[in-house]
């Protein structure tokens, strides 16, 4: 199962810590998050945003080069065209904090998120999730985060996901094998 997730998208959530970065808020207000359909200017952000070699280790399940950029832009590109594809960025007093997308794979609707480290610990993803997934009627609709993503576990579950197992494979950030759970929101 984590193979046909790496083929797709090629990265899984990402949730930074906030050792070590600029401090923005120690929370964020709901009327500072706005989400909107993502634009192919916002992938430049994205870019940056993964290159980040925290966010790569939490995220484990990422891209085999995600130094790049033209690999990248391509493959984002063509998602973006994707019918099946709610790709969506997410603004926080008007800069671009991170994204949060739906896709489909076989038959199954998943969602991943990244927000930009120094946004992490913010309630931005929970806020931006929470968001997400009142326009976005899929369900069930499915979560994977790697066994030691904390972060992004909160985040899931305090969008009332349930943990409903476990799955192993190859972590590309970390060039071994590693356990993800699965989450499941009905």
């Amino acid at each position: 199962m984590a193979k046909r997730w790496k083929r797709y998208f090629g990265v899984r959530n990402s949730h930074g810590s906030p050792g070590g970065r600029r401090r923005i808020n120690s929370m964020i207000n709901d009327s500072e998050i706005i989400l909107r359909k993502t634009e192919s200017a916002d992938l430049e952000f994205f870019f940056i945003f993964q290159l980040d070699d925290e966010a790569n280790y939490l995220a484990a399940f990422t891209l085999k080069d995600p130094t790049d950029k033209t690999a990248y832009l391509q493959k984002y590109t063509k998602l973006l065209n994707d019918r099946t594809i709610n790709m969506q960025t997410i603004i926080v007093d008007n800069s671009i904090a991170g994204s949060i997308a739906k896709f489909e794979m076989e038959g199954e609707a998943e969602v991943t998120y990244w927000i930009d480290k120094k946004f992490g610990g913010k309630g931005v993803a929970t806020k931006g999730l929470k968001d997400f997934l009142k326009n976005e009627n899929s369900r069930p609709i499915f979560g994977r985060v790697a066994f030691d993503n904390f972060g992004s576990q909160k985040v899931l579950e305090k969008c009332n996901f349930a943990k409903i197992g476990t799955d192993k494979g190859f972590a590309t950030a970390r060039q071994t094998e590693i356990e993800e759970f699965i989450y499941k929101l009905t």
